[in-house]
């Protein structure tokens, strides 16, 4: 049976009004929702304090140039360091040792986890030759963690002390080493080795430590310093800010990093390498930063290194010489009376 003309016309006008009914219905609704924010719009947003230079320069080029020709791992660009263009600048580096692969997997850290590859033999030398080409006066060496050594990756470490100390003799000596397990022989291999500071970093306060540094455990970094200390090293650590610790933890760990006898401690801003590490919690302000420096001399550390930007190994420089930081901050105290 066929429709009439008219009746058509009627059933498709009908239609669009009922369309257009349900959009303007749609959307009154849509309106009254509440809108949910995304976990991209939750991010907090890095405040002007924390933008940093991109690294530029003939000196850096020259650095970057000696970093790939002797192939070499550093960890200013494992750990995506926000400094790496002002030390490169400067014609020094952090050289990350036993390769850029850890069994470690420590929610904060960039540098990537898995399966390392072999033990390079040669590469203390490679390092002190680098070294001695940069013409720098003072070197930081770091590593990832080998845990499926025998030796933990020590001898490499003990061998590549040794070389740098052999090439250029002058060259001062910052070693910031994995906790090797806490196994006596392995640190041992560090304190015969004789470089001017051993750091070993505890990273954040104990009550997110296996949160954090998820192989690690919070005592036994606290031993390792000690034992350091009592193998007569000077010794350093630092600590992130903003990953979810309170202020009167911060001041806990530092009065225990104390009682061990750790002689410089840093203090810097928590940065989120990529969107699977852990988030930063808050920035910390400046101020804050300084408030736990003056904290820090009180309690009796040598050198108290804090601010936003602040890593291990910067101005690391400084951080060799007994009493400096320490008669600095009394200067700072006289002037301001």
């Amino acid at each position: 049976m066929k429709i009439p003309l008219n009746i058509c016309h009627l059933l498709l006008g009908v239609q669009f009004l009922l369309v257009f009914l349900c959009l303007i219905i749609d959307k009154l609704f849509m309106q009254e929702l509440p809108v949910v924010s995304s976990d991209s719009e939750t991010i907090i947003k890095k405040p002007d304090w924390l933008r940093v230079k991109l690294p530029i320069g003939e000196s850096y080029k020259h650095v970057r140039g000696l970093v790939d020709t002797h192939k070499l791992h550093t960890i200013c660009e494992s750990g995506n360091c926000p400094n790496m263009g002002e030390c490169w600048g400067e014609g020094t580096a952090t050289f990350m040792i036993l390769g850029n692969i850890c069994t470690r997997s420590c929610q904060f850290c960039a540098v990537a986890t898995g399966r390392p590859k072999a033990v390079e033999w040669d590469e203390p030398q490679r390092v002190a030759e680098a070294i001695l080409l940069m013409k720098v006066k003072h070197a930081v060496l770091t590593s990832v963690d080998r845990d499926e050594l025998p030796d933990g990756g020590s001898i490499i470490w003990y061998n590549t002390i040794k070389a740098i100390k052999a090439l250029t003799p002058d060259t001062t000596l910052e070693t910031l080493i994995p906790d090797f397990r806490g196994i006596q022989d392995q640190i041992q291999r560090i304190i015969e080795a004789a470089p001017e500071v051993v750091s070993h970093n505890m990273e954040t306060v104990e009550r997110i430590t296996q949160k954090v540094r998820v192989q690690a455990k919070y005592k036994r970094s606290l031993q390792v310093l000690e034992t350091l200390k009592k193998g007569g090293m000077r010794t350093k650590t630092g600590i992130m800010l903003g990953i979810g610790e309170q202020k009167e933890e911060v001041i806990q760990t530092m009065k225990e990093l104390v009682s061990v006898g750790c002689d410089v401690l840093t203090l810097g801003q928590y940065l989120q390498p990529t969107k699977k590490h852990l988030a930063v919690q808050r920035f910390v302000h400046p101020d804050e930063f300084a408030e736990l420096r003056q904290i820090g001399y009180e309690l009796g550390f040598d050198y108290v290194e804090s601010g936003p930007l602040v890593r291990s190994s910067y101005h690391s420089e400084k951080h060799v010489i007994a009493g400096w930081g320490r008669n600095k901050w009394q200067e700072e105290l006289a002037l301001m009376k």
